[in-house]
């Protein structure tokens, strides 16, 4: 079956609001490393042993491969359909379209490598071990060991503001493509836009950066 160019951009943009609400919620989780170690050892258990959170596992990673199946097919799709002359041609100076929406593609590919990274520092070492029946290491200490290496902060701030800037325009980009184009929502959708990819911003670097400068409650 072939989908036309614009079934295929709901299927992204719906598939990324979905995205975002988990990336809203994980923050709320992960911020209460810096509260309590008992609170986040609370939060890391209760995801590994509620039904409801299994359950959903692996809709995320649906939800999440949908998006990057399409994102990547819709990507190369107008790659190949450009002129010759303008496939190797960086536009940077496209009048009125932002920094982040000409870079979707790049930004996304720095988001997969962090997701990556992020899989291997936490997901092998704690659910993939209680799965294979080996013992877990402890989600608070994993947190400790990794920002207590100035590298890996690099790394997870750069990251983070790939995110950043990727979800800055995603999200209004998003509903713009379900329909919600018009003049009067589309600078309110563009305002929370700005301010929902702020908060991820300030949210997930508050974290690093409380445990490099040891201003964590426990």
């Amino acid at each position: 079956m072939i989908l036309s160019s614009l079934t295929k951009k709901i299927i992204i943009s719906l598939s990324g609001l979905f995205l975002l609400v988990f990336l809203a919620l994980h923050l709320v989780l992960n911020l209460t490393a810096i509260c309590s170690r008992e609170w986040y050892e609370a939060v890391c258990e209760f995801m590994d042993t509620n039904i409801a959170i299994k359950l959903m596992v692996p809709v995320l990673v649906l939800g999440f491969v949908i998006h990057l199946a399409f994102a990547t097919a819709f990507e190369f799709k107008n790659w190949a359909a450009r002129p010759r002359e303008l496939k190797y041609a960086v536009a940077t100076h496209t009048k009125g379209v932002s920094w982040s929406a000409k870079n979707m593609f790049v930004l996304g590919i720095v988001v997969i490598l962090g997701i990556v990274l992020h899989l291997f520092n936490f997901w092998s070492k704690m659910q993939l071990q209680g799965f294979l029946g080996n013992e877990e290491e402890n989600a608070y200490d994993l947190v400790v060991n990794l920002f207590s290496c100035k590298c890996f902060v690099l790394i997870y701030a750069i990251w983070i503001i790939a995110i950043f800037f990727h979800v800055q325009h995603g999200f209004w980009s998003a509903f713009q493509s379900i329909g919600l184009n018009n003049s009067k929502w589309l600078p309110r959708l563009q305002f929370l836009s700005k301010v929902y990819a702020w908060i991820i911003l300030i949210g997930y670097l508050s974290i690093p950066i409380c445990f490099t400068l040891g201003l964590q409650c426990s």
